[in-house]
């Protein structure tokens, strides 16, 4: 019978005794463990309620037990010495200090694949003159915000090499990446580890990418992706595959176009399946001593078509001048600076910048109406201070595409340059134009553009250039537009050229406007002149007199064709002085403007690639 003043430990479920922590007369304090109970494949510790000694064990190890029924009997307040039994524990100073085996395992894992523990791969890069992709990545994102995935990961190629020398020499399968945060703002930034197997791209570290992909999507995050190293890597054998061409990472790298944000940097190699990442990249950073192409020399050499230096596949100066690249910098370090700044035009209104002296912009076009400016004064006076980040400028040098401020709130700006074929676009220039708008439109940036064009380029050269289809993509792109746009007309404003930097035409815009060295014509005034009065001049026998009634059309033609004529018409909505244009520039803004994240879905199906 049990003693009055002793209390019944039972089982609080049904389960087998796997151990036994005190035996009979043993002193216990309240929570330490009694009995462990295993059921359903875990185990349970049974625990003292109180401070005593246990009496009466009334199980043993193996025994099978139901719920309720008695394991042991503890008299509370009990000391040993009451019936003779052991002696008192000493107390005990607190939890343990020492680092548990399996934590402690754990935490060498993830050291293993840090710089710290590899530096020879890091000495090597500093030879080249090129950090690691840890440190890039550190320098990219907030200090202390990123989370990685996948740092566990080695090259599936245990068939080949040793599980304990892929663990060393392939850290994270030679592609970090994970989540953190720019300016607060978090992003996924991942980048190939070109002193894992020359940033190859494996079997894991594929899945890593579409894994890393996949958050994108959901938290609608931006992607910025360092993309250094060659393509697919054959010496994964370990996957029972044949040509892996079922890969989903760049399907659904892809699918992110027009959804966030996509940010590529290219440093030293980078091609094949690097260089295809980075093709579906909004932007292109490139370094000095980068190389991009679709092919390596491996590649190029395997397909017959000679030996090749890796530096000069696809050397920077190709690279800028044909329109792959849009930013150009010196080296890595630049690089992440300018992917930080690029990124924050994609955060929504900032803090408003400081405005440049707007009455200087009344200077910036010649009274002469022949006379060349440069258009990127323009651009930097009439925007916040610091706030203008061209983009592409090495390639379709007469127009220029620009992410800009006005009162701290981002905008496109689309602008003709004078100094090259008078400010006529061509379909470099076209191309151009239009990828920059789907851009914007993507990202709910409004859009500005600065019209001082003759028009389309003209001849049997410019055709040879296919201009009739890209010279239309403007007009496609402009028609479909649903960000606000706007049109300030420097100087030239002439027929289709005009109309294609106003969004199809004029009256497109939420506005059109014209500074008062402006001037419009359905074509350029001297052709119109020839074409229209071809008869009467052919008429007049005498050449000074042909002459003179040319030059007296024209300039007639051109009295009628000024900004303030046009405005009197109703064909442009106003002619103003330059210093007002930021005025008219703010009504392109609303609450929403550049909050890209808070729509439900894509509203163009991609960002074209050219």
């Amino acid at each position: 019978m049990a003693d009055p003043s002793e209390l019944a430990v039972r089982a609080q479920f049904a389960g087998v005794v796997v151990s036994i922590a005190h035996g009979a007369d043993e002193r216990v304090g309240a929570g330490t463990p009694l009995v462990v109970l295993e059921a359903m494949k875990m185990e349970h510790e049974v625990l003292a309620q109180t401070d005593g000694v246990v009496r009466r064990v009334a199980v043993a190890v193996g025994d099978a037990v139901e719920e309720g029924q008695l394991l042991l009997m503890l008299e509370p307040g009990a000391t040993p010495s009451d019936d003779g039994g052991s002696p008192e524990p000493a107390a005990s100073d607190g939890p343990s200090t020492a680092e548990r085996a399996d934590l402690a395992a754990v935490r060498e894992r993830h050291e293993i694949g840090l710089d710290a523990a590899r530096p020879e791969a890091v000495a090597r890069r500093g030879e080249r003159g090129q950090r690691t992709a840890r440190a890039n990545l550190a320098d990219l994102l907030d200090k202390g915000s990123f989370v990685e995935y996948g740092p566990l990961l080695f090259a599936a190629q245990e068939q080949r090499r040793s599980r304990e020398e892929l663990i060393a020499r392939t850290p994270a399968d030679g592609l970090v990446g994970g989540v953190g945060d720019i300016e607060g703002r978090p992003c996924v930034a991942m980048s190939y580890d070109y002193t894992v197997l020359a940033g190859t791209q494996g079997m894991r570290n594929h899945a890593k990418k579409d894994r890393l992909f996949d958050v994108a999507e959901r938290r609608r995050l931006p992607v910025v992706l360092f993309a250094e190293g060659g393509g697919g890597r054959p010496g994964d054998v370990d996957m029972p595959i044949v040509a892996g061409l079922d890969c989903r990472a760049f399907a659904l790298f892809a699918g992110l176009s027009g959804l966030v944000p996509l940010v590529g940097i290219a440093s030293g190699y980078c091609f094949a399946g690097n260089a295809a990442l980075l093709g579906c990249c909004d932007v292109v950073i490139a370094t000095e001593d980068s190389s991009i192409g679709m092919g390596g020399p491996a590649m190029i050499e395997g397909g017959g078509l000679g030996v090749h230096n890796p530096a000069d596949v696809g050397p920077i100066d190709m690279q800028y001048s044909n329109g792959v690249v849009d930013l150009r910098v010196q080296d890595e370090r630049e690089a992440v600076a300018v992917a930080r700044r690029y990124l924050s035009y994609f955060r929504g209104r900032g803090e408003p910048g400081a405005a440049p002296n707007q009455h200087l912009l009344r200077e910036l076009i010649p009274e002469q109406r022949k006379r060349v400016y440069q258009v990127r004064r323009v651009v930097e006076t009439l925007f916040d201070e610091g706030s203008v980040l061209e983009l592409r400028g090495g390639f379709a040098p007469g127009m220029l595409t620009a992410l800009a401020r006005v009162d701290g709130r981002p905008l496109g700006v689309v602008a003709n340059d004078p100094t090259h074929l008078g400010g006529a676009i061509d379909a470099d220039g076209a191309d151009k134009a239009a990828r920059f708008m789907q851009l914007c439109d993507a990202f709910e940036l409004p859009l500005l553009f600065l019209c001082d064009t003759p028009g389309f380029m003209v001849g049997p050269a410019a055709e040879e250039t296919a201009t009739v289809r890209h010279f239309a993509r403007m007009f496609l792109t402009g028609a479909n537009l649903s960000v606000p746009t706007g049109t300030i007309v420097l100087r030239k404003g002439y027929g289709l050229g005009a109309q294609a930097m106003a969004g199809g035409g004029f009256k497109a815009p939420l506005f059109t406007v014209a500074w008062p060295t402006s001037e419009f014509g359905a074509m350029g005034l001297e052709g119109a002149v020839r074409l229209g009065m071809r008869r009467e001049l052919e008429a007049i026998e005498d050449e000074a007199e042909r002459e003179r009634v040319f030059q007296q059309t024209v300039s007639a033609a051109y009295e009628r064709g000024r900004g303030v004529n046009m405005a009197a018409y109703g064909e442009i909505d106003d002619v103003i002085d330059p210093a007002d244009s930021r005025r008219w520039i703010a009504t392109l803004f609303d609450e929403s403007s550049g909050e890209w994240w808070r729509r439900p879905a894509k509203k163009r199906p991609n960002v074209d690639a050219w």
